[in-house]
């Protein structure tokens, strides 16, 4: 199996770590890719866009005046589309824009994106990211020596880490996920990933659980 170096917050290599064929050998798949985040962003679509129908817009119901004999096009009501200020036809309404991919699938993809991450060399492995302190300042020395101050980082560890949430929510150009909420767009957003060693068996863990050897 395929090894990453593992090193300390100030940057003192540790040991060598195997990864699972799972995270470091797959071949890249961008169809499946671009499903899982054509899903992601649809899960998080609002869908609260709406139009007024002829029902929704004020105006009176009455008709304006005969249908016959007057010369004028016939009416039924101001609140017809055919008038200026009537409702609109066919506009979009309220909906859930959400769907399921198949567990399988989005896993597979984040395995996927994950792979092709480790051959780009964007992932830092450390052995843990416990800090001393909440303080950003100091968090934002950690990241100096990892070489990650000019990057978009993606930080996956447990969002139990007190320290580590509070040092990286106002640090910009970092998200700190959760090793089970790792997704797809995150992973792809992001130009490094900086993972703890308990994250990366947590997430070896779980896809190890979904996909076959």
């Amino acid at each position: 199996m395929p090894t990453v170096k593992v090193c300390n917050l100030d940057n003192k290599p540790l040991l060598d770590l195997e990864i699972s064929s799972l995270l470091s050998e797959q071949e890249l798949n961008s169809t499946l890719i671009w499903e899982a985040v054509h899903e992601y962003r649809a899960r998080g679509r609002r869908g609260t866009v709406a139009t007024k129908t002829r029902g929704d817009v004020s105006g009176s119901g009455k008709k304006l005046w005969k249908q016959k004999g007057t010369g004028r096009a016939r009416i039924s009501s101001l609140r017809s589309p055919l008038w200026k200020g009537g409702g609109n036809v066919h506009g979009p309404q309220p909906r859930d824009w959400s769907y399921s991919l198949p567990r399988k699938k989005r896993w597979k993809a984040i395995a996927v994106a994950f792979a092709e991450r480790l051959r780009e060399g964007a992932v830092v492995v450390v052995d843990d990211l416990t800090l001393s302190s909440h303080k950003t300042k100091l968090f934002r020395s950690k990241l100096q020596a990892l070489g990650l101050v000019n990057h978009k980082v993606l930080i996956l560890d447990s969002t139990e880490n007190k320290n580590l949430v509070l040092a990286t929510r106002n640090l910009q150009g970092t998200k700190l996920l959760d090793s089970l909420g790792v997704n797809i767009y995150d992973l792809l957003l992001h130009e490094k990933i900086l993972i703890s060693q308990r994250a990366l068996g947590v997430l070896t863990e779980c896809v190890s659980r979904i996909l076959p050897e």
